[in-house]
């Protein structure tokens, strides 16, 4: 009798909805204690700069207080000076505990930590901090970010497009968030005079990867994408689906110098995506063009009057890390594994869509 129940459809169906509701609990008790840790850290700091400012107290206070509280508190964690003052430091960077609740609290301690000592501007750090929270990184992925200046790259930087005048409001300033001016390929394990193809077929082997430094919401359609147009053969480098824009992202590459030509043949596939692959519900496909250097007067002037939507960016390949150095450095797979997690939680991401070909 008991195996038939275990057999049962129904059965299956209650034990499995159990188990997520169960799995969907336990993830908002860790978030919970999270926030509420977070919380207190801010609350100690707080007091602890309110009786310094009224009572006229040192730094030795510190020391007295956790050689108290763990006294008080043997099994819990935190209270050592160094910490203490890292909470003393936090109240102080946050005096307005509304960010607290709101912002601060939906990260680790140690997220915040990390943002409170590399990022001294306030908005860059309230970016990098939002950015977290949208894409699930973790602390590795956010370090890795700060080093490689993503805010600078996708915030600072002016960005060479024609999304002004080729998108309506709000599309146009999402597509201008979405791009970065130059993006990083520290990853590839190729120098600065490889090929085209050689490229691409580095970018498609680490994909995942190639997501990170494009952003949230990038989905990976294909590479060499066919495009057949009265039998003639023609194929994209990389093919994307962004989820947030809800448009197709086709993105050349070039390793010299921006040229003028190369906006013509991008408006081309674009034209064609849009005529074929788009549906109704779709936005207008984008397209972006690697080069490894681009003069901006020139690419301005090369999408003026293009009429589809593109955006020319720089790229560059980082050296090799010497073999000495290899060892006290995270490595590039530990990084992929946190953002493949990270990127399960948000849902977004690393979605594949199904390669397609077209024909015209």
């Amino acid at each position: 009798m008991d195996r038939e129940l275990t057999d049962n459809e129904g059965y299956a169906e209650l034990i499995n909805n159990l188990k997520q509701k169960i799995q969907t609990a336990q993830n908002r008790a860790i978030l919970s204690v999270n926030r509420e840790l977070v919380i207190l850290y801010w609350e100690i700091g707080k007091s602890i700069l309110d009786k310094q400012e009224k009572e006229g107290w040192g730094t030795k206070i510190i020391d007295n207080l956790s050689m108290d509280l763990r006294k008080s508190f043997p099994d819990m964690k935190g209270f050592s000076v160094r910490n203490l003052k890292y909470m003393q430091k936090f109240a102080k960077t946050y005096s307005n505990f509304e960010i607290v609740q709101e912002l601060l609290a939906q990260l680790t301690w140690y997220h915040n930590l990390t943002l409170m000592e590399k990022i001294q501007n306030f908005n860059e750090r309230i970016w990098y901090l939002n950015k977290t929270i949208e894409n699930g990184w973790s602390r590795n992925v956010l370090v890795h970010q700060i080093e490689l200046k993503l805010y600078k790259r996708q915030v600072l930087e002016k960005k060479t497009t024609n999304f002004d005048l080729t998108l309506q409001k709000p599309q146009s300033d999402l597509a201008k968030e979405m791009l970065k001016d130059r993006y990083v390929f520290e990853f590839l394990t190729i120098d600065e005079l490889a090929r085209e193809k050689e490229i691409e077929n580095q970018l498609t082997k680490h994909i995942t990867k190639v997501l990170l430094e494009l952003g949230a919401g990038f989905a990976f359609v294909g590479n060499q994408y066919h495009l057949e147009i009265a039998q003639n053969d023609y194929y994209i480098d990389l093919l994307f689906y962004h989820l947030k824009l809800r448009c197709y992202v086709a993105i050349e590459l070039k390793t010299g110098d921006f040229k003028p030509e190369y906006a013509g043949k991008i408006n081309f596939y674009l034209s064609v995506i849009d005529d074929v692959l788009k549906t109704k519900q779709d936005n207008p496909s984008i397209g972006i063009l690697l080069c490894k250097t681009k003069n901006r007067i020139i690419a301005e002037y090369a999408l003026r009057d293009m009429n589809k939507p593109i955006g020319v960016s720089e790229y560059k390949l980082i050296a090799r890390i010497p073999d000495e150095l290899k060892h006290i450095l995270p490595t590039i797979e530990k990084l992929e594994s946190e953002l493949e997690s990270g990127l399960k939680k948000v849902g977004t991401g690393n979605n594949m869509l199904p390669n397609k070909k077209m024909k015209v």
